[in-house]
């Protein structure tokens, strides 16, 4: 049962593959890896009397795709450029792992999934920029591929990138499409016998109140003239992508030029979203106000309900005056708390400048989890650093925290429940079971899925691999 492989952290290589490899192959390249010297020994294959063995060649085709022997070579020099290990991974599950990103792919194209040329070349843009900084020398990965020219690479390296985000694509759509009901959560629940039911380690629940420094108008306005100074040049033919390199404080966007695809339903704030979907195709936006600062916006392209957008993120100037101010207040609401004028809960509401926990009085939302649980082992090192040495209903002093938009906020945070280390409890751990639920139901979903698909696409796998035992059924038998 999955759930007992899920708890004995022995989860069996259809999901390993199917789920988790996705990793490795979607960052595609480790660049300061590759270019090691690595040798990746293979099996000793019998060939028939009078037959050559093949060195390299195409070893399977999925529909329009082929794969390479060589290809699984570089898949096992993947996974060891990424720290894993490969002693128990063998030809023919990685040959397995290829042929589902091949079926995926093919799959993609039929649907009618769509991938841009543009957002494969903010991709690999990205992937570039980060291959160089970390080799120094971005020819050494084209010599490594053995490729005569960077343009020649980028080719070979963008096909391989689309294929990927098909592959990406489909699998979502397969994924997002599984639904899961309470009855099924109770049915799942069930079926586990009391033996086997899972763990669940230590957690606690955190509050926190957060005081924003104040920014004076003077440092917003140097901010709104900086942005209409290159809103005027970009209209003058400027590179939006080059001043987004150069200027914008996105870190998310700044190596893809400020590049964003979005839909109405992409989690941005609605003040973004709002001036994105005015816009039409080429038109720069006038500077406007987030809560992470001041952008601007040009839309290259429209699509449907789709945009393709660039944008520019400044942040105003926090001076030390407003961060001692900003401090002074927090600790004054601290003391209001710790002499019992008003509740931790009470001054959220009243006092927090966080609007996400505010409404909650402060308490925090687990956003790998979206319940109000962090579990001590996988909570986030800066903010169990804050809270591991709290005792109960104990406050913390003021802590400035800077979040990953180089935003400065004062905070205090406590700890408003504990939770010991507990066998699973279906009332209390819902969220954690239901979870578990759907993943089995989702990979139950995508074996059936590979079952169907497999039967309707031309797949041909050739010499010694068609004595692998595969997963699927790939050899249709």
């Amino acid at each position: 049962m999955l759930l007992k492989k899920l708890s004995l952290k022995t989860i069996d290589f259809k999901f390993v593959l199917t789920m988790c490899f996705l990793f490795f192959f979607n960052s595609i390249i480790s660049a300061q890896e590759v270019i090691k010297d690595t040798v990746v020994s293979k099996p000793a294959i019998v060939v028939p009397s009078g037959q050559k063995l093949k060195i390299d060649g195409i070893i399977a085709t999925v529909g329009d795709y082929i794969v390479l022997d060589s290809d699984i070579d570089k898949g096992f020099l993947e996974i060891s450029g990424q720290g894993g290990s490969t002693k128990d991974i063998t030809r023919c599950q990685m040959l397995g792992k290829l042929l589902e990103d091949k079926l995926y792919a093919h799959q993609a194209i039929q649907d009618s999934i769509v991938v841009s040329d543009a957002e494969i070349r903010s991709i690999m843009e990205d992937k570039l920029s980060t291959m160089t900084q970390q080799v120094g020398d971005i020819n050494k990965v084209v010599a490594y591929y053995k490729k005569n020219s960077v343009e020649e690479f980028k080719t070979y390296f963008a096909d391989i990138l689309k294929e990927q985000k098909l592959a990406s694509e489909m699998t979502k759509k397969i994924v997002d499409a599984v639904e899961i009901t309470p009855e099924e959560v109770r049915n799942f629940f069930k079926k586990i016998p009391k033996e086997e039911l899972p763990t669940f380690g230590a957690e606690m629940e955190v509050a926190q109140i957060v005081v924003e420094p104040k920014v004076s108008k003077e440092d917003e306005q140097k901010v709104v003239d900086k942005l209409n100074a290159m809103r005027k040049d970009i209209l003058a033919g400027s590179s939006f992508a080059t001043k987004a390199v150069l200027y914008s404080q996105d870190k998310a966007s700044v190596p893809s030029g400020g590049f964003y695809k979005m839909n109405r339903k992409t989690p941005f704030v609605k003040e973004f979203k709002d001036v994105a979907f005015s816009l039409r195709e080429g038109e720069v936006s006038e500077p406007f106000k987030t809560i992470f600062g001041y952008h601007i916006i040009m839309v290259e392209k429209i699509k449907g309900q789709e945009i393709e957008l660039r944008h520019i993120l400044i942040m105003p100037t926090i001076s030390e005056a407003a961060l001692k101010e900003a401090k002074e207040r927090i600790t004054n609401i601290r003391n209001k708390i710790v002499s019992k004028e008003i509740t931790f809960a009470e001054a959220a509401r009243t006092e927090s400048d966080e609007k996400e926990t505010r409404a909650n009085g402060g308490v925090l939302i687990n956003p790998n989890t979206q319940d109000t649980r962090f579990e001590l082992t996988k909570m986030d090192p800066t903010l169990y650093s804050q809270v591991s040495n709290l005792k109960d209903d104990e406050i913390s002093q003021p802590v400035l925290n800077t979040d990953d938009k180089e935003k400065k906020t004062y905070k205090i945070v406590t700890v408003t429940n504990r939770i010991d280390a507990h066998t699973a409890d279906y009332a209390k751990d819902y969220t954690k079971i239901k979870d578990l639920a759907l993943k089995e139901k989702q990979i139950t979903t995508i074996s059936k899925w590979f079952d169907n698909k497999i039967k309707d696409t031309y797949i041909k796998i050739i010499g010694e691999y068609r004595d692998c035992n595969f997963v699927y059924n790939w050899l249709k038998k």
